[in-house]
């Protein structure tokens, strides 16, 4: 028996208006696991403009996961709803997503975009 190894890899973003967002640069977790990704935000606040995670599978668009808006509600692509979530710290200015039973399928570049 062998085990395959789900592999993450996470994009950082700036943009030309002072917005940084950072997150790390890769993580690995096995099918089954679960995986929290913490964005660092600077330049807005949270508070005041909505964060959006997405990701992007290899050879396949870009595709919405979920976004978090300025009042700290919650919308959620209704594919993925049940395996991904998110939260925010307002004081530390993060937005992290949670994903649970993570499966090979799930293996793309995940941004943090504001």
């Amino acid at each position: 028996m062998f085990s395959v190894a789900l592999i993450l890899l996470l994009a950082a973003g700036s943009c030309v208006y002072g917005v940084d967002l950072i997150q790390p640069d890769s993580m690995i977790v096995q099918p089954g696991q679960s995986l929290t990704i913490t964005c660092q935000v600077s330049g807005y606040s949270v508070t005041r403009y909505a964060t959006v995670w997405v990701r992007q599978r290899e050879g396949n668009p870009l595709e919405w996961i979920n976004i978090i808006w300025s009042d700290g509600t919650t919308t959620n692509n209704d594919a993925l709803k049940n395996k991904f979530s998110l939260s925010r710290d307002t004081s530390a200015q993060t937005v992290t997503i949670t994903g649970q039973n993570l499966q090979p399928e799930d293996t793309a570049v995940y941004y943090c975009a504001h």
